[in-house]
């Protein structure tokens, strides 16, 4: 099957070009060679490919950033979305795009269904809820996939944060009231294979299995990686003032994925050490 993906140089589309790339003949492009917030960038691209699906990894990831940088939030995070759904709709292709757990608010107190009412408290919540809408709007089939907590070898994510300021800090503050489900990209990579290859179609929630805060989370990574004499202070959400809101809550529930597929994510404890395995020694 050819497949393009979008954003392959990310740390979930270099993941992506890895897991496809050994069952399919896969296609992957950057920002460098197109502008996702262009129709016509968009067009010429996906037109020149003719590919059978079209993973949009390509996204505008600084959530605080987004806060004073809306417009170009919206137009790659949403805009891009439509222009990718309009091209695909044309052809024939399915679009597999990439969602968020900050669509919701946090307020429930048990794992979000796909069909939970969706309500975003910062801009990078909104500009994603925004892509969805446009892609479900569309004529295009699509699988939607929501994620949380994304980490991985490539790229700059959280576990890497946390293992470079141990490493030189030695004292770190931490939230731990806000609880979700560290997610590995290689996983989500695996997800996405089994998704395309069981023709899926829809929303599903996609995440590592167990949920944990940011602070029990950065006390696993300093554990597992072996770095000596660091003191990790929980703290609240105010103690650390930024830009967008975050959900306190922000767990998936996966069932859907679970009974579509046949597949069990697993542990995130598990996924982390895989991770820190396959990381280099220095950061």
């Amino acid at each position: 099957m050819k497949i393009l993906i979008l954003g392959h140089k990310g740390m979930l589309g270099t993941d992506l070009m890895a897991r496809l790339g050994h069952r399919h003949e896969v296609t992957g492009k950057d920002l460098d060679d197109f502008d996702l917030a262009s129709a016509e960038s968009c067009r010429d691209l996906i037109m020149e490919i003719q590919p059978r699906v079209v993973v949009n990894a390509a996204a505008y990831t600084d959530v605080d950033g987004c806060e004073t940088q809306r417009d170009a939030c919206m137009a790659v995070n949403a805009g891009g979305v439509k222009n990718i759904a309009a091209v695909a709709e044309e052809i024939g292709a399915k679009v597999v795009h990439f969602s968020t757990d900050y669509v919701f608010d946090g307020a429930k107190k048990e794992p979000y269904l796909e069909e939970d009412p969706t309500s975003p408290l910062n801009v990078y919540g909104h500009s994603k809820l925004e892509g969805e809408n446009l892609l479900r709007s569309s004529a295009a089939r699509f699988i939607l996939i929501r994620t949380a907590w994304l980490y991985g070898v490539h790229g700059k994510n959280f576990v890497k944060t946390i293992i470079q300021k141990a490493q030189t800090e030695k004292r770190l503050r931490v939230v731990d009231d806000q609880v979700g489900a560290p997610t590995f990209a290689w996983d989500l990579a695996g997800a996405v294979m089994e998704l395309i290859d069981g023709n899926h179609a829809g929303v599903f929630h996609v995440t590592n299995r167990g949920t944990c805060s940011w602070y029990e989370f950065a006390c696993k990574i300093v554990q597992f990686r072996g770095i000596p004499d660091v003191d990790i202070t929980p703290i609240k959400t105010e103690e650390l003032p930024r830009p967008a809101l975050r959900p306190r809550y922000s767990v998936l529930n996966c069932r859907k994925f679970i009974d579509a597929t046949g597949k069990v994510m697993p542990f995130w404890q598990l996924a982390l050490q895989e991770c820190l395995s396959k990381m280099p020694a220095a950061l």
